[in-house]
């Protein structure tokens, strides 16, 4: 990637007529630095948050060498770029092929359940392999998290003792799972779910060798600001210590979001200004899906190149994308200044996790450039780190601002 100091050297420098994803492997690194050191436990990246080769190397370099992956290509990127990791395929629901794929050619050998027919899925698609981790995934409340996951998957009362049970007379290396929800704000959801997972354990007497929290580890957003990171973690260990579990049990985190949200910021083009609306050339079915669809509010600024100050003042805009859908649509308001025009820029900050990972091609349109920047995007959950020099780049740059 060529480096670049911040986002108007890139605008003026490259005049992009697409989408740019302004990147930032200095703070996946201090990220990873953060978890690995701090927390009581392994730390397994969720790869669909952004599976982006440069992404992994930073996690990679600072000592990740678990990787919870959801899909055979997951499987095979990961594997591709570093033969010794650990890989989790912690999907709960696969097919055989997808499970006989994953352990012969992948060398997967921890998966996910939350049923009986996945449990005997696993078993016949690996021909009754005994040197399999099994995790069961149980359902636990989502209530204190922004974006809720709990309808989808997991197990929970008699049917999850039943599953308990069976899973740990199949599997030589057991464990139990949740997630407590994305952009979970609060550290006591962890405690209210590591809890109902003691019980279950309790009530169908069985010992498990590993305890995984899942995700869920928040990201500071306009209008979300979380406690320190460092108060989640030590509510986890917390509770851990008092579970029924043995000494020698393992504890495991898959945090995405948190670990690459702020390292990425995107890059977008005004194409037309049409009173409180703009038009971009990027949008739902590209880099800004979770700013549509989920409807969060990202920092936003004006990147402006031809040296006209913009107006001090700012109003709401919508946002409206490249294709021709009209649910191409991200109803914000983001608030830019009001003399806003075609052939501006705006940045979006926070964009790391599920953006680029959740582009399309429709349309024709999808298609971003990656850069480097040093420029820092907004606020950090981690502790300050010094940017790279960016050779050559012939401006600096100032943070978003969170409105």
């Amino acid at each position: 990637m060529d480096h670049f100091t911040g986002a108007h050297d890139v605008a003026t420098i490259l005049q992009p007529d697409i989408p740019v994803a302004l990147n930032r492997p200095h703070l996946v690194r201090a990220a990873a630095r953060f978890f690995v050191s701090r927390f009581p436990g392994d730390i397994l990246y969720a790869v669909k948050a952004n599976p982006s080769p440069w992404v992994l190397q930073a996690l990679w370099d600072e000592g990740v060498r678990m990787f919870d992956v959801a899909s055979v290509n997951e499987c095979a990127l990961v594997r591709g770029l570093f033969p010794q990791a650990e890989l989790a395929f912690m999907h709960p629901v696969k097919s055989r092929q997808a499970i006989a794929r994953a352990y012969r050619e992948h060398g997967v050998r921890i998966f996910a359940l939350d049923t009986l027919d996945e449990l005997e899925k696993i078993r016949a698609a690996t021909d009754g392999a005994q040197d399999l981790t099994l995790v069961v995934r149980l359902r636990v409340s989502n209530d204190m998290a922004g974006l809720k996951l709990e309808a989808k998957f997991g197990t929970f009362g008699a049917e999850a003792e039943t599953l308990l049970r069976a899973t740990r007379q199949a599997a030589r290396t057991m464990g139990v799972s949740f997630h407590v929800g994305s952009q979970c704000m609060d550290p006591r959801a962890w405690r209210t779910a590591m809890r109902e997972a003691s019980d279950l354990l309790v009530q169908a007497a069985v010992v498990v060798d590993i305890v995984d929290v899942g995700g869920g580890f928040p990201s500071r957003y306009p209008g979300m600001n979380p406690p320190p990171m460092q108060t989640f973690i030590d509510e986890i260990e917390r509770v851990f210590d008092a579970m029924p579990v043995p000494m020698n049990c393992r504890l495991w985190a898959e945090p995405g979001r948190a670990l690459v949200a702020e390292a990425t910021s995107i890059l977008a083009r005004v194409d037309l200004v049409k009173g409180d609306a703009l038009y971009l050339n990027d949008g739902s079915y590209g880099n800004l899906f979770d700013a549509t669809h989920v409807k969060w509010r990202y920092p936003v600024r004006l990147v402006r190149t031809d040296g006209a100050a913009p107006s001090a003042r700012v109003k709401g805009f919508r946002i409206y994308g490249p294709t021709c859908d009209s649910m191409d649509t991200a109803e914000g308001p983001f608030e830019l200044p009001v003399d806003i025009r075609e052939g501006d820029y705006v940045e979006f900050g926070m964009l790391g996790a599920y953006g680029v990972a959740m582009a399309t091609r429709f349309n024709g349109y999808g298609e971003s450039l990656d850069v480097s920047v040093a420029e820092m995007p907004c606020a950090s959950m981690f502790p300050p780190v010094a940017a790279p020099v960016a050779a050559g780049a012939v401006r600096g740059g100032t943070p978003l601002k969170q409105r």
